[in-house]
């Protein structure tokens, strides 16, 4: 599904469902202005553990359809986030292995020989992380 037509179809739904439920609440605010017959306080243990027990219930059902609707979406943000990482490794690879090649010259014994080392071996590490990186969003 093209992305827009993805965003037009969530912004419909979303205009549809705002629609809904001010129509509920509008309707709850009439009913109570209507009717404003007070009913005596009862203090019920058992009504308010079924009145707990229905909340949660909701709750549940809740969550568990927004954890369905929001599954596909953390796996294709988990591999997006994963290849973002390794493309951000990757420029210090670049930059430390330009580093590492300005003063390859002093490898063995010069007067860089130390900033050598330390450019090859952070080039190293961050190659090794940007491939991982993309290694772990490939087996996803």
């Amino acid at each position: 599904m093209k992305p827009h037509s993805v965003g037009r179809t969530l912004g419909i739904g979303l205009r549809v469902a705002g629609r809904i439920v001010g129509q509920h609440v509008a309707a709850s605010a009439e009913a109570a202005a209507r009717a404003p017959v007070r009913q005596p306080i009862v203090d019920n243990a058992a009504q308010r553990r079924a009145a707990g027990q229905a909340a949660g219930q909701v709750t549940r059902g809740v969550a568990r359809g927004i954890g369905g609707f929001l599954r596909p979406f953390s796996r294709v943000g988990g591999i997006l986030w994963l290849e973002v990482t390794g493309v951000f490794f990757f420029l210090f690879v670049i930059v430390f292995g330009r580093f590492a090649w300005i003063t390859r010259l002093s490898y063995a014994q010069g007067p860089d020989h130390l900033r050598f080392l330390v450019y090859a071996g952070a080039t190293l590490v961050f190659l090794y992380l940007t491939v991982s990186s993309f290694w772990r969003a490939r087996r996803r």
